[in-house]
């Protein structure tokens, strides 16, 4: 028997928030959420994100296009996007070994998407912590561990070795064949109407 579908994402990635809001619906379960540096696999891609290309306006309308489709709240960008997220992802991989992983991931998400927050303020994450339960004094000291930031770095060799069941939202959402889906679950997706 396999596990639940696997579901890696960056908090700073606009197309990781509408896959992670949208999974369980789409996936038909609930995925466990891994986060991941984006800008790892950007290195290991060779590019970057189309934040910093010309097609940023673009890029920006297409996903406030889909969280409307989605039936989500009207996106609200955090200013200076994409913020530095490296404190908000050691945070996620500490929440995760906490067992509030899911919890924070899909907090801290509403809080940069639907509320406009800043992930690079240690204060924003730190109320988040809190919300979902974890002791967000905690907080500064665990991102600043040094096992933290090793199991993060160790995250993108370890979600590039799963088998395609996972999806990487983060990274492959902006390529052409996955923009439909937002992510990448085929074993897992519903087959489609037409179908």
């Amino acid at each position: 028997m396999t596990g639940p579908p696997l579901l890696f994402y960056d908090l700073g990635s606009p197309y990781a928030y509408l896959a992670v809001e949208r999974a369980a619906h789409v996936l038909g379960a609930p995925p466990d959420l891994r986060p991941v540096l984006l800008g790892a696999i950007f290195a290991a891609r060779g590019h970057g994100s189309w934040s910093a290309t010309p097609r940023r306006d673009a890029g920006m309308a297409e996903v406030e296009r889909r969280a409307a489709a989605y039936g989500l709240p009207p996106l609200r960008w955090p200013g200076d996007w994409p913020p530095n997220t490296l404190a908000a992802m050691r945070a996620a991989v500490w929440a995760d070994r906490e067992g509030r992983g899911a919890a924070f991931a899909r907090t801290a998400f509403r809080h940069a998407f639907a509320e406009g927050a800043d992930l690079a303020d240690p204060r924003v994450l730190a109320d988040i912590a809190t919300a979902v339960g974890l002791d967000g004094s905690a907080l500064a000291g665990a991102i600043a561990s040094r096992d933290v930031k090793d199991d993060l770095r160790a995250r993108p060799r370890s979600a590039a070795s799963r088998p395609s069941r996972s999806a990487t939202a983060c990274s492959t959402a902006t390529t052409a064949s996955t923009k439909r889906q937002d992510f990448v679950a085929p074993e897992r997706r519903r087959p489609s109407r037409a179908s």
